[in-house]
């Protein structure tokens, strides 16, 4: 069984897979600081706030034992007020968007080359040289 595991992970697309995950992983931390730290940050700004995603809906009381700001999400949060966050909605949808966006591009571009290389011409088919060599043999007999 453990020869047959090890077989399995030997195989190049689990190793692919693996580095797929892994390069997709860090690739989401780097979309996500862009959205987090460079995109919202001005949105919230053009739309009056500072932190865009802490913009949120109270719905429930806040308990007496809280002491926070009633502003801050994060604190609120933490505290089990049910709230809306629309906010920090808002951020993570940018934040697909901009990854789905990113990827498009990419798959679009490995279409482009693949494209590129199927359109380059093969060359003649071994047919094709079979027959002109049996001809250049006829024509040198013949001679």
């Amino acid at each position: 069984m453990f020869a047959e595991f090890r077989t399995f992970i030997a195989r190049g697309n689990v190793f692919d897979l693996a580095v797929a995950v892994i390069i997709g992983a860090v690739f989401a931390t780097i979309t996500g600081s862009l959205t987090d730290d460079i995109i919202m940050p001005v949105v919230g700004w053009i739309f009056g706030g500072v932190d865009f995603s802490s913009y949120f809906v109270r719905l429930g009381p806040v308990p007496e034992r809280y002491s926070g700001s009633l502003d801050n999400y994060a604190e609120l949060k933490q505290a089990g007020v049910a709230m809306i966050g629309y906010g920090q909605f808002v951020t993570m949808l940018v934040n697909f968007v901009i990854l789905a966006f990113i990827i498009f591009l990419l798959v679009r571009t490995a279409n482009r080359i693949s494209a590129k290389e199927d359109e380059v011409p093969a060359g003649p088919s071994e047919t094709e040289l079979l027959s002109e060599i049996r001809d250049l043999l006829r024509a040198s007999s013949g001679s």
